[in-house]
C-alpha cells in the first residue's frame, strides 16, 4: 500500500505531462554543439583525405616503376604508355597490353591523382599530378627510370630539379 502510494507519487513526479519533450532552446542548443564539433572535424578531415590521396600516389609511382622494370624484362624496351603497362581490352597479354599494373591506374586517373608515362632517349619519365589542386592533392611527383621519387609543393609538375622524396632541398654541389 504505501509501496504503491510512493510508485504512482515517483511516477507522477517524473512525467506530468505525457506528451513532454524537448524545448526548442534544448534543440537548438544540441545544434549548436553539432556545429561547433563540425567545424574542427571537416577541416582535419580534409587534410587527413588529402594525405592518404598524397600516399596513394607515391604507392601508384612505386607500382608504375615495378611494371616497368618488368616490361623492361620481357620486352627489352621500356613500355611508352601506362595502356603498355595495363592489362589488355580483350586477347592476350603482350607489348601493347601486359597486364602488370591495373586498370583504373592504366586510365591514367586514380585517386584523385593523374598519371602519365612519357618515353625519354634513355627510359621513360612518370608525372603524377592531383585532379584538383588542392583538394584532392598539393604536391606534385615525377620519377623516371632512375626509381628516384622528386615532389614538389604546389600546382606545377615537379620536375628532375626538385627534390627527392625525403629530402628538404635539391641537393646543393658544394665548392671548395
Amino acid at each position: 500500500m504505501f509501496s504503491d502510494r510512493l510508485l504512482k507519487s515517483v511516477s507522477d513526479r517524473r512525467r506530468p505531462n505525457p506528451r513532454a519533450g524537448f524545448s526548442l532552446i534544448e534543440m537548438l542548443i544540441v545544434l549548436a554543439i553539432i556545429g561547433v564539433i563540425l567545424t574542427f572535424a571537416v577541416p582535419k578531415l580534409t587534410v587527413a583525405l588529402r594525405g592518404a590521396r598524397e600516399t596513394a600516389a607515391m604507392k601508384a609511382i612505386t607500382t608504375i616503376q615495378t611494371a616497368q622494370v618488368q616490361y623492361y624484362s620481357a620486352y627489352n624496351r621500356f613500355a611508352v604508355s601506362l595502356q603498355e603497362l595495363g592489362p589488355p581490352a580483350n586477347g592476350a597479354e603482350g607489348a601493347a597490353a601486359a597486364g602488370l599494373i591495373e586498370r583504373d591506374l592504366a586510365s591514367g586517373d586514380k585517386g584523385g591523382y593523374k598519371y602519365a608515362v612519357a618515353p625519354t632517349p634513355t627510359g621513360y619519365t612518370v608525372n603524377a599530378v592531383p585532379s584538383q589542386y588542392p583538394t584532392s592533392g598539393s604536391v606534385t611527383y615525377f620519377s623516371d627510370q632512375s626509381m628516384g621519387v622528386h615532389i614538389h609543393k604546389g600546382q606545377e609538375p615537379a620536375t628532375v630539379n626538385d627534390p627527392l622524396l625525403g629530402e628538404t632541398a635539391p641537393a646543393q654541389q658544394q665548392s671548395k
